[in-house]
């Protein structure tokens, strides 16, 4: 793609400025030339403060911002060349050269815009109408770039969700997984616990058995007796002792029973106290 820079001072007569602004434009044409495009828009910038109707100082001083890539500002220039000058087709230049630099920017609905108005103004310009379908065809595939980033990022969107919903299924997963295993641990103690209780109830049990057993074993209780009527308490006597002592007094009893029997006496009766 070729671009047309225009340098008007080059083309155009300086009629109607200041004879200082006419020396500074030709200086900054001279260093343009030269490739000097810092000096040279400095030149311009001096013609523009000696004469403000030195328009044409405004178009070479945005010609040589753009050489600068300084488009933003080589851009203001241009606008404001366009603003002031009735010349259809240096107008028609100037918005040639705003299309330029926003082509250059990346701006290309500007810059379509500005191609546009160049055609209006000088619709035989073949070389606006190149550049016009130039900036149309990296729009289009701006857009579709744009399109399928849009689509990436959503599509990566979509692939992070998907990866956040497996991961939270994954970590769900696990702890379902720790839960059961917990679960287990706590049935197996539990029954571990049983299993004990149920060994201890059985050893109570036999001991009881045991215990019974031995109260039941033969000779026990006449061991127990015997003991017991060998050994009396305090001030207790043995059944044997009481009944030797009952045979002795029933004895005793008798006799004095015969006795009386023998002898006949009169007056009170005589009561035999038994002393047991």
């Amino acid at each position: 793609m070729k671009y047309i820079l225009y340098i008007l001072t080059l083309l155009l007569s300086f009629t109607g400025y200041s004879q200082d602004a006419k020396q500074h434009i030709r200086e900054g044409n001279k260093q343009y030339n030269e490739k000097k495009y810092e000096e040279a828009n400095a030149s311009y910038k001096k013609a523009i403060e000696k004469d403000a109707k030195a328009s044409k100082a405004d178009f070479n001083s945005g010609d040589a911002l753009y050489k600068q890539k300084k488009y933003a500002e080589a851009i203001e220039k241009f606008q404001k060349f366009a603003d002031k000058t009735a010349d259809q087709k240096a107008k028609a230049d100037a918005y040639h050269n705003i299309g330029n630099a926003n082509l250059e920017s990346e701006k290309y609905k500007e810059s379509i815009d500005a191609y546009k108005k160049a055609l209006r103004e000088n619709p035989s310009d073949n070389d606006t109408r190149y550049n016009l379908s130039y900036a149309q065809q990296k729009l289009k595939r701006q857009q579709e770039q744009e399109k399928k980033d849009e689509e990436k990022k959503d599509d990566e969107k979509k692939d992070d969700e998907k990866k956040d919903d497996k991961d939270k299924k994954d970590d769900k997963d696990k702890k379902d997984d720790e839960n059961k295993d917990e679960n287990k641990d706590k049935d197996k103690d539990k029954k571990d616990e049983n299993k004990d209780k149920d060994k201890k109830d059985d050893k109570g049990d036999d001991e009881k058995k045991d215990d019974k057993d031995k109260k039941n074993e033969p000779g026990d209780d006449k061991k127990d007796k015997g003991d017991k009527e060998e050994k009396p308490k305090p001030n207790q006597i043995s059944k044997k002792d009481a009944q030797r002592m009952l045979d002795a007094l029933n004895n005793q009893e008798k006799k004095v029973q015969a006795k009386l029997k023998k002898k006949k006496v009169k007056g009170q009766k005589v009561n035999i106290e038994k002393d047991w």
